[in-house]
């Protein structure tokens, strides 16, 4: 009792855990005493052991109240007036109390038992005793001040590097957090030496998740957090609820937030992609999107930094961030953002509108344009007026789509200032970023997107010309990736992409009279690889989406702009896709008279390209048969010319002439066969072989063009493979007939022998005769049916699978009938072509190959003996050297060639483009024609 009478309690009857007089004191087993609600606390957070000797409670309940004690205490409280008491009474515990000097003195005493303790309990009680004092908030700025000193933080880092005790740990990140963020001197303490900061991040990464907010204010550098590899921490953080953390300065999920914004800037992009792949595959990006909601500024800045990031990185999670993204936050965060900021905002935005339905990326306009209390489409519009060249493109472009949510009006100035600064970038070229930003931006804007986010633009255009293997693909893609519904679904998702794809193509294109097209000219004249292929695939979509346009006059300027680059690009693309996507664009023009007139002038040169498309593209087939009925008005459009022959009399008659790539292969009376190249004008005689005893009446090349077969009288049939520039026999099949008019598919072989009837042989040797009543003259095999043409003048189809029989021509029966006989005969585009003789004169008659319905019936001035069929021209080999060429859709003879003086045309053959036919004659002459 010596201490009764001075104002300072004893520390008997000071609590050590409130740090105030005791109300309810409660001895423990280990000899210590705490006020009653202070200790329970204690224990009921799940402590089993005394606060300050650290030994084990082996009871449950707590003791009853130490009386002796607590009457000391009244007896002390008798002799010591209310008034002057430093310590009053707390009857309830955490209630701040009116600073006193004691509390200064108090708090003075713990800390030197920070900053000297050898004890480690001693240091710990202290961090505990401090964090009290900081929580009761009654020392105002001299606790800060006194905490702020660098033994005092160093005080604290021993503790960190010592402790293993939780509570204290997360005390200790607690103070240093708080005195951190308001004194600069605690965090250069802390930063001077590398391992401080490499203990509190191994610390962060061991568990103690509040160390984030201590690791953010330190600042250490991105190569820090790489090379300690925080990020799967930071992941951990993100996706915690706020109430599972202390009560800090800056919310630990916060923190992380900005941390993993740091991240993501680094440029080692592939550890950066290993930290967004972690990101996106787990549910880390969902609380990512949750900090889109917060009040922090800096925290959303930093939610749409990443979001974006992850979008560029892996497409697929746009749908979850437009799913669950609540966007009235992030526009709210526009205006006070600075002028980066408000670009990666727009970006994000305008990534979120790149989904791969129609109707989602409406739903996101329309939230995009009326959420936040201000007007979107104005702000964008000032932004718009002030934002970096290379900016303006993005910027223009999320406009643009907002204005379109409702049908094109008049007027809009929101639309006429994006278009003008799309045209604008595209124009500039000072500034190659800005045009290859304008260029990617238009392409997008044709509305149809990948489920990652890829425009579809070039593939759907590859769709209309007829290559659309890759768009196919591309949509089974989407079913498995996130294209679910039935059909109904599928079919307003595609009604809504063309009603969008209609609107934004008629804003472009009529904007002031057509003026996009000569961007687009200018764009494709680039010396950037990224802008000539923007533009070339925007200015196609433009020029084939304005058949499906009303007619506003702008048609003159695209063909002015664009049709002869377009020609160029036809000509001279070693792509296949991009020689196709011209071929649409070019397409567009044959759809009205002034069109149709102009690009006719360049038939000639675009004829041999559409040659190329004619057997996989419709429209290479439409803009052929277009120019076909053009060019028998101009005449002088079409040349037939003689490149080249050779004489190979030595060889007695071609018989037999096949064309294959660069490559034609003749066959002769004599059993040779020669390999020939060619090339320009020159014909190149690269092989003989001589491994037939008598006539080769027969070269066929299967469908694939892979092998080629030859018929021989001396009763074989030989399969060739290919080497480079010659060929050797692989196999030899003894058919024990003469062939003649040999046929070729996968798994048989057809021929006319010596006797009547049609011979069938299957490769494994099976054989028949079909057929027998009949001496066959020619024959034509097509997708499994057999047609015939034979002496009697009849003609039959043979279905191979079935053996069904069908009569198309009825024969003659007369005394000489053989004089009356089907000479050719072809299958082509749907369409049986028949040539007949008798002594009348000769008969070309078509007939439809499905309804075996008779087409025309014509009569020629010369006896053919072999026919050719192109796209355009029904080409004759006649006697004495006569060649006929006849318009194949109007029926008309256009020329006679001249092939000899006394001979006859005994085979032809076109090359696949058609711009090449080659003869066989029977004085033994191989001819090359160009087709031009």
């Amino acid at each position: 009792m010596e201490d009764i009478g001075n104002h300072t309690p004893p520390k008997d009857f000071v609590c050590p855990i409130t740090t105030r007089i005791f109300n309810d004191p409660v001895t423990l087993e280990t000899g210590q005493t705490y006020e009653r609600k202070a200790i329970q606390q204690w224990i009921d957070r799940g402590n089993t052991t005394c606060p300050i000797t650290h030994q084990k409670l082996h009871k449950n309940q707590l003791p009853k109240t130490n009386y002796v004690l607590k009457r000391l205490i009244a007896s002390w409280k008798e002799l010591t007036p209310t008034n002057e008491l430093q310590y009053p009474e707390n009857k309830h515990v955490h209630v701040p109390q009116p600073r006193t000097d004691g509390t200064v003195n108090e708090l003075r005493l713990v800390i030197t038992d920070l900053c000297t303790s050898q004890v480690l309990k001693k240091a710990e009680l202290a961090v505990l005793r401090i964090e009290r004092f900081w929580q009761e908030g009654n020392m105002g700025m001299e606790i800060q001040n006194m905490l702020s000193k660098p033994p005092v933080v160093n005080g604290f880092v021993e503790i960190l590097f010592n402790s293993v005790d939780t509570r204290v740990l997360k005390a200790t990140i607690f103070l240093l957090s708080e005195v951190g963020i308001e004194n600069s001197g605690v965090i250069s303490t802390l930063t001077r030496v590398d391992s401080d900061v490499e203990c509190i991040v191994s610390l962060f990464k061991k568990g103690l998740f509040e160390a984030v907010v201590l690791i953010y204010l330190l600042r250490p550098s991105i190569t820090i957090f790489l090379q300690m590899d925080m990020a799967n921490s930071l992941l951990s953080v993100v996706q915690k609820r706020e109430d599972e953390f202390v009560k800090m300065c800056v919310k630990p999920k916060a923190a992380s937030v900005l941390l993993l914004a740091q991240i993501i800037e680094n440029e080692d992009d592939g550890a950066v992609s290993e930290v967004i792949r972690s990101l996106v595959s787990g549910k880390a990006i969902e609380g990512i999107i949750r900090s889109l909601e917060s009040e922090w500024k800096e925290e959303r800045i930093a939610s749409v930094r990443i979001l974006l990031r992850c979008i560029h990185e892996d497409g697929k999670c746009r749908h979850v961030v437009a799913d669950k993204a609540e966007l009235a936050p992030v526009l709210e965060s526009f205006l006070d953002a600075n002028d980066r900021e408000r670009f990666e905002i727009v970006q994000f935005l305008s990534e979120l509108v790149k989904l791969n339905r129609r109707t989602f990326n409406d739903q996101v306009l329309n939230i995009i344009k009326d959420e936040g209390t201000f007007s979107t489409m104005h702000t964008l519009l000032i932004y718009l007026q002030t934002c970096l060249p290379d900016q303006c493109p993005i910027v223009a472009g999320l406009l643009l789509q907002l204005d379109l949510l409702a049908e094109p009006r008049k007027m809009s100035i929101f639309r006429e200032e994006a278009i003008d600064n799309l045209i604008s970038c595209l124009k500039n070229s000072d500034s190659p970023a800005a045009q290859i930003a304008a260029a990617d931006t238009l392409s997008a804007l044709q509305g149809r997107f990948s489920y990652s986010g890829k425009p579809l633009v070039r593939k759907f255009l590859l769709k209309h010309v007829g290559l659309d293997k890759t768009y196919r693909s591309s949509m089974r893609k989407e079913q498995l990736g996130g294209m679910s519904g039935d059909i109904q679904e599928t079919k307003e998702e595609e009604k809504a992409a063309q009603e969008w794809e209609r609107k934004m193509a008629f804003v472009l294109v009529n904007h002031e009279s057509g003026l996009i097209f000569e961007a687009l000219s200018e764009g494709l004249k680039s010396r950037y690889a990224e802008t000539c292929s923007g533009c070339f695939i925007s200015a196609a979509w433009l020029l084939h989406m304005m058949i499906f346009l009303p007619d506003t006059g702008v048609q003159e300027t695209s063909r002015v702009c664009l049709l002869k680059r377009f020609v160029s690009i036809f000509k001279s693309a070693k792509d296949t896709e991009d020689k196709a996507i011209s071929m649409l664009a070019l397409s567009s023009f044959i759809h009205d008279p002034d069109g149709l007139r102009d690009i006719t002038i360049y038939m000639k040169d675009i004829r041999k390209g559409l040659r190329e498309f004619k057997k996989s593209s419709t429209v290479a087939v439409e803009m052929l048969k277009v120019f076909s009925q053009e060019s028998e008005s101009s005449p002088e459009l079409w040349n037939h010319k003689e490149l080249v022959q050779e004489d190979c009399s030595v060889n007695g008659v071609v018989l037999s002439i096949v064309c294959l790539k660069d490559k034609i292969f003749s066959g002769h009376s004599d059993g040779m066969i020669k390999i020939w190249a060619y090339k320009g004008s020159v014909l190149r005689l690269t092989q003989e072989i001589r491994e037939h005893t008598k006539a080769v009446t027969s070269l066929t090349v299967l469908p694939s063009g892979d092998t080629l077969y030859s018929g021989s009288h001396d009763k074989t049939i030989r399969k060739w493979s290919f080497n480079q520039e010659t060929i050797h026999c692989e196999e030899v099949y003894d058919v024990k007939d003469h062939v003649n008019n040999l046929l070729v598919a996968n798994s048989i072989s057809c021929f006319i022998p010596q006797g009547a009837g049609i011979k069938v042989n299957s490769w494994n040797g099976a054989s028949k005769l079909l057929n027998p009543s009949k001496d066959v003259k020619c024959l034509a095999l097509v997708n499994g049916r057999l047609y015939s043409g034979c002496l009697d003048n009849s003609i039959q189809e043979i279905n191979l699978a079935s053996g069904t029989l069908t009569s198309i021509q009825s024969g003659m029966r007369k005394l000489l009938a053989k004089g009356n006989q089907v000479n050719v005969l072809q299958v082509y585009d749907g369409l049986i072509y028949s040539v007949s003789s008798s002594i009348e004169g000769t008969t070309f008659k078509i007939w439809n190959a499905s309804t075996y319905g008779l087409v025309e019936s014509l009569s020629l001035t010369s006896e053919v003996r072999s026919m050719a069929i192109s796209s355009e021209f029904i080409y004759f080999g006649c006697k004495l050297g006569i060649m006929e060429v006849w318009h194949r859709n109007k029926l008309t003879r256009k020329e006679t060639l001249q092939i000899g003086t006394n001979c006859k045309v005994m085979c032809m053959a076109l090359d696949s483009n058609e711009d090449v036919l080659v003869t066989g004659t029977s004085d033994g002459r191989v001819q090359v024609w160009g087709v031009s």
